[in-house]
Parts: C-alpha cells; structure tokens; sequence
C-alpha cells in the first residue's frame, strides 16, 4: 500500500561515499545494507557498479552529477546523454528516486557554476519527460547552511541577499516540480566553532533545557530542528512556505584534529543512536510537527582518501572491514566479515 511505501520511504537513509581505495565492493556493500535493513542510499555520482550490486535489491537510491558536471548539463543533448547512460538503464530493477545536481553549489564562489545550476537542472528534468521517467523520478541539489544569512534563532531563518537572485529561480524549479529542498545540516560544526558557547547535550539530542525561540515561542530541545526550522523560515521568507526540506546530510565525527572538539566515538554513538531514535520516531519538528523528517546520515563507510581535517575520514558508521565503528544497534553483517551484536539494552 502507499502507506506502507511512505513509512518504509521513512526510514533512516544512508550517504554511500566512495573517496577511499580500501572499501568493500558494491556486492558485499548490498548485503551489509540489506541486513542492517537500509533502504535508501545517498550517491555522489551514479557509479554502474554500485547502481548493478543493488539490482531488484529495493533499496532506493539519490544518485548525483558533480559539480565538475554541471556546466555540461547546462547542453539539453547532455543531459538527455546522461540520463540515457546513467539512470535509464538501471530502473526499473534499481530503483533510483532522484537525481542531484551538484552538491553544495551556493557555499562556494563560483558564479559561473551558480548561475549554471537551475538550466542544468531544468534540462536533467526535461530529459527524465522525454524518456517517461519524471514522475518517478525527482530532480534537486544539495545545500549546506551557509546559503544562510541567520539561523537562530529558527524564526530569524533568511537566505544570504547575494544568492537570492539564484535561489529564487531554484525554488520556483522546486515548486514546479514538486522536489524537496536538500540541506547538508551539522550540528557539529557549530560545537566545533564555539564548544565553549554551544551545550554538547543540545547538540547530542541529549536531555537538556533547550531554548525558546522569542518570536515562535516554540521550543527546542535540540540544534539539528532548530537549523532546519530556519531553512523553513527562510523559504517561507521569500515566498515558498510550502517546499518539503530534506536533510541530505548529518552525522558526527569518531576522530578529529586536537583543535576539533568534541569528535569522538562517543559524541558520534550518542548523535546517531539520539538521531536515529528520532527518525523511528517519525517526528517532525516545532515548525512543522506533521512533516516526518527524512533524513540521510553521513556517512556509510570512514573514507581514508578525504581530504581536509582528520575529521573528514571519521564520519564512517563502519570501518571498511565492515565492523562498526561504534554501537548504535546497528546489526551488521559483511559477507567475509562478521560484524554482528546484541542491540544495547534500552
């Protein structure tokens, strides 16, 4: 039933990177997920290894185009190519939901690459109707929260005034076409910025007295609501109250750099243990209680071959061996490798 489809569509999602040189192969990576009972599974690219291993598998898969791709998509018979060779050939027997285009285009400065995006989009979607594809399958990019002028509180939630020109046109592609609205949100990088000023157990989804925003007067008992209420805020700001926000990314670190607080094995268990609770909770946020977040955790596998602070290699539920990094009653099973425990006494 649609009902069941939509719970089951709720479930935990899972970012499956790949900038490593010692990962499991994508065979191996299909029986883990199944046994861990993941269903949808977050790509950077639409890797035909991966997108064959997860064949009649049900797991439902966002695939991407990076941003080194996006100009190129910009050509309508570019596009209409890469939806041919990428996308078409797997369904129906991998179920593949949607497609990025490009990741965290508006965090950086190229205008080039901003101004590209929506046309890009607009031809992968263009290519998705010709083929008969697009009402299965949704066309959205990723954003991180620096598109945001304020974030807290949640009520004072607004875009950045320099990317409105390029957002606006973006959330009217949304609105037509019915795709969520992606943010790569982490509470962690707000700890890490100021641990001294941010409550860890605010952060960790941990009891704590929280905060009430002054103008909602809604009350938050932790950081990850409050960062997405702000973008509901800021899209409701510039005229688009009704787009759905997806959260594309959030996890914790298991290890960092001495000058990184807080990323430990411990903070990492207890925020994705917290979060996955609030997940098969279904819970919405203050904003909006009704809407179920859905949610994909970053990330799958520690990836050695990141670049940038040790952190970056640590987001990992699992080492490449497949056993877990930490427990959070995740039962695993790796073919070759058993990585399987007792689920922690609530």
């Amino acid at each position: 039933t649609l009902l069941r489809q939509q719970a089951e569509s709720l479930g935990v999602g899972i970012n499956y990177g790949q900038i490593a040189n010692n990962l499991p192969s994508p065979s191996r990576v299909a029986v883990l997920l199944r046994s861990l009972d993941v269903r949808k599974v977050k790509l950077y690219d639409a890797d035909p290894n991966v997108l064959r291993a997860f064949a009649g598998t049900n797991v439902e898969f966002v695939v991407g185009i990076g941003n080194e791709n996006v100009a190129r998509m910009t050509n309508p018979s570019l596009a209409l190519n890469w939806v041919q060779l990428n996308v078409h050939p797997y369904l129906p027997a991998t179920l593949i939901s949607c497609i990025t285009v490009g990741n965290e285009v508006f965090s950086g400065n190229d205008t080039t690459l901003m101004a590209n995006l929506v046309p890009a989009m607009q031809n992968i979607h263009s290519a998705l109707t010709t083929l008969g594809l697009s009402d299965q399958v949704m066309v959205t990019t990723a954003h991180s929260l620096t598109v945001l002028s304020n974030s807290y509180p949640p009520s004072s939630g607004a875009f950045r005034q320099d990317l409105v020109g390029y957002i606006q046109p973006l959330l009217n592609f949304h609105a037509q076409t019915q795709s969520p609205f992606l943010i790569n949100a982490y509470p962690y990088f707000a700890y890490k910025g100021s641990p001294d000023q941010v409550s860890l157990d605010y952060v960790l989804f941990q009891p704590n007295q929280g905060t009430v925003d002054p103008v909602s007067n809604l009350r938050y008992d932790n950081m990850l609501y409050a960062q997405i209420d702000a973008v509901y805020t800021a899209l409701a700001a510039i005229g688009r109250p009704d787009l759905l926000v997806r959260i594309s990314e959030t996890g914790w670190p298991s290890k960092g750099d001495p000058d990184e607080a807080g990323a430990t094995p411990e903070n990492a268990e207890i925020y994705n243990g917290n979060l996955l609770k609030r997940i098969e909770m279904k819970q919405g946020t203050p904003l909006k209680p009704n809407i179920p977040l859905d949610t994909y955790v970053f990330a799958l596998f520690n990836e050695d071959l990141k670049p940038g602070p040790t952190s970056e290699r640590n987001y990992g539920l699992f080492h490449p061996d497949g056993t877990p990094v930490y427990n959070i009653g995740l039962n695993g099973v790796l073919p070759g490798y058993i990585s399987s425990y007792g689920r922690k006494c609530q």
